[in-house]
């Protein structure tokens, strides 16, 4: 989100206050020495207030959750060659850009919203934000071609094939999209002190900022910004996964057989054979694969939708911010700079916090996940145990491949035979 790396969200109103306190600084400076000004200010600006210390240990607990977690997912889809699905390579490239955020954004937006100040010189101002905005501009085109993916695949599953190769070239076209759409951001980020008369003495409240030509740019530039990576796809994927909700739940897929388009809620996978005859038998376990396809497409979708509605909340607090200090120029003469400040740090902390709760949502939503992470924290000195639930899952999925296979290659005779079973 442009402009997220700290205290350069709240400019207008520090410059407000501190305006309003020059006259006490000045007094500060022929009275006292240098330093007592500093201690002066350290103690009444910068030192940390009691929920800035909460602040700092939510930080810390986002910072090891997401690089964790979102570690875990790449390693899982890596090692795991039935998880290389079109959504996991989706999934994948959001984490990275998940690890990517927190691991260059996360601390400097810390060190910043705590003492005010940007103390990483003018290049880190410029690729910071830089790849904080690529960031959001990654992770809302991945979910974007997520919900996509979904979208073709059970709404019009003839009309479009969505394949491992393609998923790959869509995310690197994403992140060419994202580095370049994003170069204004890093042209315009440049440091300045709020306080020019302590530049020789401090680099404190030195902040990171936008500086542009006219005062019609930043407003053109933020309204298009929170249309591009934030409304207009918000809503298209709102469109595209009630669609989908109500083709999993309302209605049925098309190409599914005749017999689960009109009975596929009451029956049973395992419930005996409604006649007798081996064609009677096929039907019942194509029914039976059709109705685990849906239920598995059905905990998909609800996996996303989750997903999607943590990434929208998370991110409205500091869209709708932006949109009123850069576009309205809300915050430029408030009185209340503590509260503004609160929000803006609180809506930084957010932005990491999303990151650190996809890979939660993927524990408690996906069982292939949550599995691949229980055996990831699993006790290694027991590597026997170990090598013999590898293979008791080895020899499982070997079978759910093999009923899978067989239950695929029965399709063809159930085509040919619907018409005299129904």
């Amino acid at each position: 989100m442009s402009g997220i790396t700290g205290n350069m969200d709240c400019e207008d109103c520090i410059s407000s206050a501190y305006v309003a306190n020059s006259t006490e600084f000045h007094l500060h400076s022929t009275v006292d020495e240098d330093d007592e000004l500093l201690r002066y200010i350290w103690r009444e600006y910068l030192h940390p207030k009691q929920y800035e210390w909460v602040l700092i240990v939510a930080y810390i607990i986002v910072f090891f959750v997401s690089l964790i977690g979102n570690s875990l997912v790449c390693f899982a889809v890596w090692k795991n060659r039935h998880m290389r699905t079109v959504t996991n390579y989706f999934i994948v490239n959001l984490s990275f850009a998940d690890v990517l955020v927190t691991i260059i954004c996360l601390p400097a937006s810390l060190v910043v919203d705590i003492t005010e100040t940007w103390f990483f010189g003018n290049t880190l101002c410029k690729v910071v934000p830089y790849l904080q905005t690529i960031s959001v501009s990654v992770s809302v085109l991945t979910l974007s071609c997520i919900a996509q993916d979904r979208w073709y695949a059970i709404c019009h599953p003839l009309m479009f094939k969505s394949t491992a190769k393609r998923a790959r070239k869509s995310i690197v076209v994403i992140w060419v999209v994202s580095c370049i759409i994003m170069i204004p951001q890093a042209i315009v980020m440049e440091c300045s002190s709020l306080l020019p008369e302590l530049t020789n003495k401090t680099s404190l409240f030195t902040v990171c900022d936008e500086h542009w030509g006219a005062e019609i740019y930043p407003k053109v530039y933020h309204t298009c910004f929170f249309i591009v990576t934030y409304f207009a796809p918000l809503c298209l994927m709102v469109l595209a996964y009630i669609q989908i909700c109500h083709k999993l739940w309302c209605q049925q897929i098309p190409g599914s057989t005749s017999v689960l388009q009109r009975k596929w809620r009451p029956i049973q996978c395992s419930a005996p054979s409604l006649g007798r005859g081996e064609s009677v038998r096929v039907r019942t376990s194509t029914v039976c694969a059709e109705i685990k396809q849906v239920r598995a497409r059905r905990k998909t979708a609800r996996m996303l939708i989750v997903v999607l509605f943590v990434f929208a909340l998370c991110y409205l607090p500091i869209s709708v911010l932006n949109v009123m200090k850069r576009v309205f120029g809300t915050f430029k003469n408030t009185n209340d700079r503590e509260t503004v400040y609160a929000w803006f740090t609180f809506s930084h902390w957010l932005i990491y916090a999303n990151s650190a709760a996809n890979p939660i949502i993927y524990n408690f939503l996906s069982g292939k996940f949550r599995g691949e992470f229980k055996a990831a924290f699993s006790c290694h000195c027991h590597g026997q145990g170990q090598n013999r639930t590898q293979g008791i899952r080895t020899r499982t999925s070997t079978d759910s491949r093999k009923s899978l296979s067989t239950q695929v290659n029965n399709m063809d005779n159930v085509s040919r035979i619907s018409d005299q079973i129904v």
